[in-house]
């Protein structure tokens, strides 16, 4: 799906911005160290030497990853300086500018840029990489392990490198390999009875949704239009905001929601207030698509393994208290859908509740948006990250905020990650429809402070 949807102005690659403060020596020669390390390396691990088998020709029902002979670790890493002042604001810019580049699908298909010029000091990395080679479970999962929580060590790995020695790997992957999973056989015939079982019904309730205005449950085809919901251009805009976790999950005691729930209220609250900015608030509710994580607790990732739900943002709303419990009761209504199916049935269902945005993004892509309805609006993620503060080299990683994808037809993406008490959002959309971008990570922290409000926090 990522390598068909792939073009010139869907570009589709995800990408970490993760800053870190200096603890020792200045970013000059914290950088120049590195860079020197990472062009010593000569040991590049799956899936970070592995390429495309037929670039020229991404539809290839035989497509597979192999690895690539001639990979050069100095085309993959990069290194750049901000303009003076070097704030935020800076930063933000260059990174849409990094973002807007599509990646050389003839190589392996990630980029490291470090990023100095910082005015605090901090030293940046920002990582991308095509989303058919990993989803934000794996990248999340990679950071973590090329991450210390000792400030003294000095010795983890970078990322491309895998710090299990050959020798274990080649062991696990012939133990695993040759002999036949039984076990496995079976639950994969039992998944499949339950999928032919479950989706029936999840199917009859999503019907219901088109005839009903009280169902909370939100299913295709319900979203407004939107100035973000046409053909997307080549440029990109980036913004960030971080709250403390603390803060919001006093928010979601009080209105006997969950995190996620205020996430998506501080979103719909920041979007409804920034289109009315713009005299383009629609009077339906902004309809979002949140991936799901189907993987089990311990798995170590790889790949793609996302399923989907929709749910409102209650742009329609002017309160926040009403806002935050009506999204409550849709994500509520969603999840029970998902509710005690197995995997394949989660895969087979998300299939069929996105398959609509197909003509919603075809329809955007020739440039006329409004002659089919729209399936959602935006598309908003979640994802965890370790609740305690990680380093590398010694330096303290600071925060760290997801790039996302923007498409024909959903022009903004709000993607956030979790990071030792805080929540950090990345902002990612079409420069051409989503002008002063920046406006929208500040109006959701006053949509934060509205709930609070509402709740008697302040």
């Amino acid at each position: 799906m990522f390598l068909a949807a792939e073009s010139p102005e869907t570009m589709m690659h995800v990408a970490g911005l993760m800053q870190f403060r200096p603890t020792s020596g200045d970013a000059g020669d914290i950088l120049d160290q590195l860079r020197d390390e990472i062009y010593g390396s000569n040991e590049i691990e799956p899936p970070w030497n592995m390429k495309l088998q037929t670039p020229w020709f991404l539809l290839n029902p035989l497509q597979r990853w192999v690895e690539d002979p001639k990979f050069d670790v100095m085309y993959h890493v990069r290194r750049s300086a901000l303009p003076r002042p070097g704030d935020q604001r800076e930063l933000g810019i260059l990174i849409s500018r990094l973002h807007a580049r599509q990646l050389d699908l003839t190589r392996p298909p990630w980029e490291l840029h470090i990023i100095e010029g910082l005015d605090d000091g901090n030293v940046a990395l920002y990582v991308k990489m095509h989303h058919s080679l990993v989803d934000g479970y794996t990248a999340m999962k990679t950071l973590i392990r090329s991450m210390s929580t000792d400030p003294s060590d000095t010795d983890t790995p970078l990322f491309f490198r895998n710090p299990v020695p050959k020798r274990e790997r080649k062991k696990d992957e012939k133990d695993g390999g040759l002999i036949p999973d039984l076990g496995g056989l079976l639950r994969s015939v039992t998944s499949e009875l339950s999928t032919i079982i479950d989706l029936p019904s999840a199917f009859a309730r999503l019907a219901v949704t088109a005839v009903s205005k009280n169902n909370p449950l939100v299913g295709p085809g319900q979203a407004p239009h939107t100035i973000f919901n046409g053909r997307i251009g080549r440029s990109r805009r980036f913004a960030t905001q971080q709250y403390d976790i603390a803060r919001l999950r006093a928010v979601a005691d009080a209105a006997g929601t969950t995190l996620n729930d205020v996430a998506l209220a501080i979103c719909g609250g920041g979007l409804r207030d920034y289109l009315l900015g713009l005299d383009a608030l629609p009077d339906k509710s902004l309809i979002a698509m949140l991936p799901v994580n189907i993987r089990p607790k311990d798995d170590p990732g790889g790949g793609n393994a996302v399923g989907a739900i929709l749910a409102t943002l209650g742009t329609d709303l002017v309160d926040a208290r009403e806002r935050i419990e009506t999204i409550g009761a849709s994500t509520k209504a969603a999840k029970e859908q998902l509710s005690g199916m197995t995997s394949t049935a989660i895969l087979a269902y998300t299939a069929a509740l996105m398959a609509p945005f197909l003509v919603q993004a075809g329809a955007a892509t020739v440039g006329a948006p409004k002659v089919a309805p729209a399936s959602y609006n935006v598309i908003l993620s979640n994802v965890p990250g370790p609740d305690h503060p990680l380093y590398f080299r010694g330096d303290e990683l600071v925060s760290t905020y997801p790039v996302s994808i923007p498409v024909h037809g959903v022009g903004l993406n709000i993607t956030c990650q979790s990071y030792s008490g805080t929540l950090n959002f990345g902002f990612t959309g079409c420069r051409d429809s989503m002008p002063h971008m920046q406006k929208l990570a500040i109006k959701t922290g006053e949509a934060l402070v509205a709930l609070e409000a509402a709740y008697g926090l302040l």
